[in-house]
């Protein structure tokens, strides 16, 4: 019996014959949210050609009701099926409104991973003036995403 979260192991990155390690949450961050009409194909999208790995996602049938997407380099997004209609919708997103800057040691491979899953680029690898290497692309829904080199000023 799972008596706390300290009691949840999984297998030690070693693999076989290592010690298994408890599995705990990452640090605080923020984690942009937004909703799509078909969220199981965006959450496809997402992972096939951006990278993204798919850490949760609860819902029946076409239904997403709350999804986890975690980004290799740190933080993620958080998504779900509009609901459109639902007076009681405490958080009505509208689909394809969603943007996001997305930071990346490897912007190249980016790229070419979203070009060959027909992501539709919108602004093409390029230098920017303040020093990051970036790119644009839409998903299916029409949202904005960018990615870069760049990550944010030092404090």
């Amino acid at each position: 019996m799972i008596e706390s979260t300290d009691d949840i192991l999984t297998e030690g990155a070693g693999g076989a014959g290592t010690a298994p390690r408890a599995k705990t949450p990452p640090p605080p961050q923020v984690w942009p949210t937004l909703r799509a009409r078909d969220a199981r194909a965006l959450i496809r999208f997402l992972v096939d050609a951006f990278g993204f790995e798919e850490t949760a996602v609860y819902g029946e049938g076409a239904l997403v009701a709350h999804a986890e997407l975690a980004w290799p380099e740190g933080g993620g997004i958080m998504l779900g099926s509009v609901r459109d209609g639902d007076a009681d919708d405490k958080w009505a997103l509208r689909p394809g409104t969603f943007g996001a800057y997305v930071v990346t040691a490897d912007p190249d491979a980016v790229h070419a991973r979203a070009k060959a899953a027909g992501a539709e680029i919108t602004t093409g690898l390029h230098e920017t003036d303040y020093g990051s290497r970036d790119f644009a692309a839409l998903d299916p829904e029409g949202n904005h995403w960018s990615f870069g080199t760049y990550p944010g000023e030092a404090r």
